[in-house]
């Protein structure tokens, strides 16, 4: 039996550059024939990676239950080694001796070839392993014969390094109940084995009508300019757009609480801290430029049991319009409702669904309303406990 829990949000922002592509715009797509307001799904996961660092900063989280993705993963142990007592040359070399034995090579500017997503359990336990086999790690021949590749000099590094600090190093690359990497999952192009299949996923977020880009054309002037020269000593444009976003993500409840390695208290801990993250992280382009602080007004939690995922964005294939006086949001939520009612009534509906509807839609029965994001949460957890 596979239990989903669904989130859905509708959240109109103002004027804002939210995510920006590779020329400095607003992201977009073309989706049901119009183009559409975009808003990446990797944007939104470092938002809510960024509220659970929020939660460790408060005291409700532990330190230990989030992840790093970093190349400076030597740093990082080699600090933890010198809390250790360990001299902090010695410290780096042995460090970068033990990541050698696992093909994790470390570059001379002390950076990993790619990022790598690691626990700091994991962390924490590389270096307790380092430190206890302090003498068994030495220098080995890491670099390539001549004619040979760099990968070639990797496995031979791994081949001639203790076959005990190996193991020992191989079973610590185990996630770490690391919440954002059971939720997210990783890849480790070095170590395959030790991938995570994410137990969450987070859509795009497109928004429910039609857009047309905008231009903010800008002037600066230089504050010592003497008073008689004239014009502006810096002009340019920004593009920005005003969008009700559409945001879905779901979660595998059971491959959560299996990353976790079966710690089911963790579980409804992360798997509160995500959707309240969903809800209330937002990401940060440009913001200092648009303020667009603007929280969402239609949330909607579904614990599904016996079935499949369903995102919604097909109720906007056709893009809203709304007529003067009319609320973007609020029609929008109607039309999300009519949609996951016409899918309940095809193909059936194993769960409960809970809803925080600012924006007064009718939901005709969809779901049980709650005044509050509080509520939402508390009656989302309470149901999967059941």
């Amino acid at each position: 039996m596979n239990t989903f829990v669904e989130i859905h949000v509708l959240q109109n922002f103002a004027p804002s550059n939210l995510n920006r592509d590779d020329t400095g715009a607003p992201k977009d797509a073309l989706f049901g024939g119009t183009r559409r307001a975009r808003v990446s799904s990797q944007c939104l996961k470092r938002s809510v990676r960024q509220h659970f660092n929020g939660l460790v900063n408060k005291n409700k989280l532990a330190g230990s239950n989030v992840a790093f993705r970093t190349k400076r993963i030597l740093d990082a142990i080699t600090n933890a080694l010198i809390d250790m007592g360990r001299v902090g040359s010695e410290a780096s070399e042995k460090a970068r001796l033990a990541l050698a034995s696992i093909e994790l090579s470390v570059k001379e500017d002390g950076k990993t070839e790619y990022l790598l997503f690691l626990g700091q359990r994991e962390i924490g336990s590389i270096a307790e392993i380092i430190h206890s086999q302090w003498d068994t790690i030495n220098a080995i021949e890491i670099s390539a014969p001549e004619g040979k590749k760099t990968g070639k000099a990797k496995k031979l590094a791994a081949q001639n390094a203790d076959p005990e600090l190996k193991k020992a190093l191989d079973k610590a690359f185990n996630g770490g109940k690391a919440l954002d990497v059971a939720l997210f999952g990783r890849m480790l192009a070095d170590m395959p084995e030790k991938n995570q299949y994410a137990a969450c996923q987070v859509a795009h977020a497109i928004s429910t009508h039609a857009i047309d880009r905008e231009f903010d054309f800008y002037t600066a002037v230089d504050d010592l300019k003497p008073e008689d020269t004239a014009g502006a000593d810096m002009i340019g444009t920004v593009e920005f757009n005003s969008a009700c976003f559409y945001r879905y993500a779901v979660v595998d409840w059971e491959k959560l609480v299996e990353n976790l390695q079966d710690d089911n208290e963790l579980g409804i801990k992360g798997l509160r801290a995500f959707l309240e993250g969903f809800v209330v992280a937002e990401p940060t382009g440009k913001q200092n430029t648009f303020a667009a602080h603007n929280p969402p007004e239609f949330v909607s939690v579904s614990i599904r049991k016996n079935g499949a995922p369903r995102n919604l964005a097909n109720a906007f294939e056709t893009a809203i319009r709304v007529k003067k006086g009319e609320s973007l949001t609020k029609k929008s939520a109607e039309e999300l409702v009519n949609k996951a009612k016409k899918l309940n009534a095809a193909f059936g509906n194993e769960g409960d669904t809970f809803i925080l509807n600012l924006v007064d839609a009718k939901i005709n029965g969809f779901g049980t309303e709650v005044n509050s994001l509080e509520n939402l949460l508390e009656n989302s957890m309470a149901k999967l406990k059941e």
